[in-house]
């Protein structure tokens, strides 16, 4: 069986899709990588919510798997939408690696500092921890944050340990950041891979279980709160509790709850959010 992979192409993309393949691999699955370009690579000046809500980096993938140009879509899980897309699913999530962010050029958070990310949820929760810092917008792939960390003159630059730790730069890390005062978003550190509906068997080899459970209930959580690139939300499960949050976008104010059922969180958490 041959079975079409659909990636972004970045370094960093391509990376993750490799791995995928390679667990489909195991299974006798013969692969064929297709990169193909999304609207956040199109545009990486513009903030998110310019060029679109949450999915920017999702929805030209999920377009040719509707349309069979591909039979599998391989997504950083963090990048996807908080609900399926319809005629959709997640047919399986490879188990999850390192979901806590990343400071990078810096071993501590300092007054003063000045640190690049494009993420509300980190602007947020850093302001929330530093008032006193300076929060630069900051986008592109991983090579290119890095690389302008050093043009811009940034302290730091906050990136996500995994995708790191995937290229082999985990020499870059200068603190990885404890959940506890940065909760990571939704989905991270896992790699998602979607099929039409009623396909799920051709990736079903690939599932692991545990950390599907973990990051459905975080995807539910986060979809309740309605949150999303324009909304500093975020929920992660450590694998006994389910914890979710939402912020003011200049750390104002931060509330964070912790329990087992995402809808009593959301509901909780739902008069913050407005």
């Amino acid at each position: 069986m041959l079975l079409r992979v659909g990636s972004r192409g970045s370094r960093l993309a391509l990376t993750q899709a490799e791995r995928a393949a390679e667990a489909l691999r195991r299974s006798g699955i013969e692969i064929a990588l297709v990169p193909i370009t999304t609207a956040g690579d199109r545009d990486r000046t513009r903030p998110f919510g310019e060029i679109g809500s949450r999915g920017v980096f999702v929805k030209e993938l999920e377009e040719a798997l509707l349309g069979g140009r591909i039979d599998v879509a391989v997504h950083s899980a963090k990048d996807m939408t908080s609900s399926d897309a319809e005629g959709l699913v997640v047919g399986a999530y490879t188990r999850r690696e390192d979901a806590r962010d990343a400071l990078c050029g810096a071993t501590e958070l300092r007054p003063g500092m000045r640190i690049g990310t494009a993420s509300v949820r980190r602007r947020a929760q850093l302001l929330a921890l530093e008032p006193a810092l300076s929060i630069e917008p900051l986008r592109g792939n991983i090579d290119t944050r890095l690389r302008k960390r050093g043009e811009r003159g940034l302290d730091a630059v906050v990136l996500a340990a995994c995708g790191l730790d995937r290229l082999g730069l985990d020499g870059e890390i200068g603190l990885r950041l404890d959940p506890s005062l940065m909760l990571p978003e939704a989905g991270q550190g896992a790699l998602a891979l979607q099929v039409r509906a009623g396909e799920e068997h051709l990736v079903a080899d690939a599932d692991d279980p545990e950390t599907r459970r973990r990051v459905e209930l975080e995807r539910r959580c986060v979809a309740l709160l309605g949150g999303g690139c324009l909304a500093p939300v975020a929920a992660h499960h450590d694998g006994v509790t389910l914890t979710a949050l939402v912020a003011d976008e200049n750390g104002a104010w931060v509330e964070r709850r912790s329990g087992d059922d995402p809808v009593s969180l959301a509901a909780e958490l739902a008069a913050f959010v407005g």
